[in-house]
């Protein structure tokens, strides 16, 4: 029997991770994000399991996109199991003394209404066949408040955090359960848009992608009567 996945932000980071890691147990990958060249590329990363992957080219701040996209896959591939939240972004200048409006509305739309727009397109098909996983990939940010971080970040995080919780609230009554998964420094291109980036030596120290991945193969292949309603994963 076919098992659907859908993975946003799927081009690079935790979410490639996570891709690469349902396709090489032979889920068939949705794989979601903004730039084509980037979701081939992760195709090509699968190597044997390339045919799992497929490409869906989908902004995820844009609610009508996702519908469409949402629309498309489940005509393409079938009901939908899974989906990972994994799309996220940051800001340079994201202290509160310099956050701008714009960087602040680009922060919440990615990282939070992007997550909640998937959710909801998806939420109708899950109920129909009485199953599915929601993963939301937080942030330490997300429980507590770091300048590291950022107010935007931390604000979208503690929402996506909100979100997952309602999310067991409200449908696990109907077979659909929500993880939300709280890493801490993560190796990915995202630190590139710090302040100050950190080098070589800091981010040997820090979680790679393919920890968080495992991470989400936990939740997903547990058996449906459990939840992992929240986990949380450091740098050792």
């Amino acid at each position: 029997m076919k098992r659907i996945a859908v993975v946003t932000g799927a081009g690079s980071g935790v979410g490639q991770a996570v891709a690469l890691a349902l396709a090489a147990e032979n889920w068939d990958v949705a794989l979601v994000g903004r730039r084509l060249e980037t979701l081939h590329a992760t195709c090509q990363w699968a190597g044997a399991h390339r045919s799992n992957c497929h490409c869906y080219l989908c902004d995820v701040r844009d609610v009508e996109a996702v519908n469409r996209t949402t629309a498309r896959i489940i005509e393409e591939l079938g009901s939908v199991e899974v989906l990972v939240n994994a799309a996220g972004t940051n800001v340079p200048k994201r202290a509160l003394e310099v956050l701008s409006i714009e960087d602040y509305r680009a922060t919440i739309e990615t990282n939070l209404n992007g997550a909640y727009y998937w959710i909801q397109a998806l939420l109708p098909h899950m109920r129909a066949r009485g199953s599915g996983t929601i993963v939301n990939i937080v942030s330490d940010a997300g429980k507590q408040a770091s300048p590291k971080a950022g107010a935007a970040y931390v604000m979208s995080k503690f929402g996506l955090a909100g979100l997952t919780q309602s999310v067991n609230a409200e449908e696990r009554a109907r077979g659909i359960r929500a993880c939300a998964i709280f890493p801490g420094d993560i190796d990915t291109p995202l630190l590139d848009k710090r302040p100050q980036p950190p080098d070589s030596v800091a981010r040997a120290k820090m979680l790679r992608p393919e920890d968080v991945a495992a991470c989400v193969l936990l939740c997903v292949n547990l058996p449906a009567r459990a939840i992992v309603e929240e986990l949380v994963v450091r740098p050792r």
